[in-house]
């Protein structure tokens, strides 16, 4: 059993986790043959959200037996027994299911650990580049490639006489969706990418500037990242500017939210759904 006192010393076991997960989801990629079906929640899941979802539960059960696992692919917990747990696992097995079918290679493994409503650990693992995001509250946060952690953090800051300021899409989103929460008409640069998570990690690593999600996702889609972009100098923040937080509704379904990089920029004066 491990110590969670300090979460940063989870993080090398932790991302092993991620991994060993992450290289099934990419051998049953590679099979190119898995079973879909569509969830209740009229979500698709397959054998490689499934697989994943087995190994993390069982590794971080055996790693810190006193704390519960909230995973996407298990998640009819009602609040009756969560409100219970001041710390707790948060998973998405596979976030970017949608992509994995389409053979896209944007797809991630998120597991952070939550305490007292707020994430305090996350990991983003990259099965295909192998790759992986990581922070721990008060931490800093890194990027793992090729073998080295180099220190991750948001750009700069957008200043009014830049060119563009940098908006993190999805390949398959009508970039307008996004572009009319803004109230003002200025120059914007897309840069697109599938997976919630990922594009959160393209602000943390200065990418982007800004990423918008609008419509469902649950709140396994943004707790790792959550820690990292905070960690990276950003913030994740509903589209009405207030703190994202965690375990505290019935529903495990978050509002609509966005990511910024440069937290002291005055995004209520930009967004139409802040103002």
């Amino acid at each position: 059993m491990a110590a969670v006192n300090r979460p940063e010393q989870l993080i090398e076991s932790v991302i092993a986790i991620a991994t060993e997960a992450g290289q099934k989801i990419k051998a049953i990629f590679h099979q190119g043959d898995f079973e879909q079906t569509i969830k209740l929640d009229s979500t698709p899941v397959t054998s490689a959200d499934l697989a994943a979802h087995q190994v993390i539960c069982e590794r971080l059960m055996s790693l810190t037996p006193d704390i519960p696992v909230l995973s996407e692919e298990d998640a009819e917990i009602p609040l009756s027994i969560r409100e219970s747990w001041q710390r707790y696992w948060l998973v998405d097995p596979l976030d970017g299911t949608g992509e994995f079918i389409a053979g896209s290679n944007d797809f991630s493994v998120l597991i952070a650990l939550v305490d007292n409503h707020q994430p305090v650990l996350g990991v983003v693992y990259v099965p295909m580049t192998q790759e992986c995001y990581f922070a721990s509250l008060g931490n800093g946060a890194y990027k793992r490639s090729q073998g080295e952690d180099f220190p991750i953090h948001c750009r700069s800051g957008y200043e009014q006489n830049e060119s563009a300021l940098k908006l993190a899409v999805s390949r398959r989103q009508d970039p307008n969706t996004v572009l009319n929460m803004f109230n003002k008409k200025q120059d914007y640069e897309l840069v697109r990418l599938g997976g919630a998570a990922l594009k959160s990690c393209l602000v943390a690593e200065g990418q982007a500037d800004c990423y918008i999600r609008i419509g469902p996702t649950g709140e396994w889609d943004t707790a790792a990242a959550q820690v990292i972009i905070k960690e990276a100098g950003g913030q994740v923040m509903t589209t009405d500017l207030q703190p994202l937080t965690y375990n505290r509704r019935e529903t495990l379904e978050n509002p609509n939210f966005i990511v910024v990089g440069q937290s002291t920029r005055n995004w209520k004066d930009l967004l139409k759904a802040a103002s």
